[in-house]
């Protein structure tokens, strides 16, 4: 195969607030755990369910409108890549790594206080496609045909 393919593609509900943060270069970042569930059927006939939690890391504007438009216990679908992180301990000196999710778009899911709206969702945004490090890309704002951010009749 030539060359490589890294995309993510998650529907979940948010485990905390976004943690919203800017760089010396007034780059905005975000990180939030997403829980990701799974209803199977196991080997005795039984329904389960399995929790997966992802760390998640959003950038530019696309970090400020997550921030700005969703908290704990909201669902939301998002797509991005996965990043490995690597450090060494300060207490220790031990190699440390951590996967995390980088998100690149987003969109919204209707809750469960949504108040009978219908399905399918408010807004579908794309942003910095920044990986980190405080660079990034043209922000590229909302996609057209989606619900404007900055518009105060957000329909959720």
């Amino acid at each position: 195969m030539a060359g490589s393919y890294n995309k993510v593609l998650l529907m979940g509900n948010l485990t905390r607030d976004i943690e919203l943060k800017h760089t010396s270069s007034n780059q905005a970042v975000g990180n939030f755990g997403l829980a990701v569930n799974r209803k199977f059927k196991a080997g005795d006939g039984e329904w389960r369910e399995e929790v997966t939690f992802v760390d998640c890391e959003v950038w530019g504007r696309t970090a400020e409108n997550m921030a700005k438009y969703l908290q704990k216990g909201r669902p939301v679908f998002v797509e991005g890549r996965l990043k490995l992180d690597t450090w060494q301990d300060k207490n220790d000196g031990s190699n440390r790594s951590k996967m995390r999710v980088v998100i690149e778009t987003f969109q919204f899911i209707d809750s469960r206080d949504s108040g009978g709206s219908s399905g399918g969702g408010g807004g579908n945004y794309a942003g910095s496609r920044s990986g980190g490090g405080g660079s990034a890309s043209t922000d590229t704002g909302y996609n057209s045909g989606s619900v404007d951010p900055a518009d105060d009749d957000i329909p959720f």
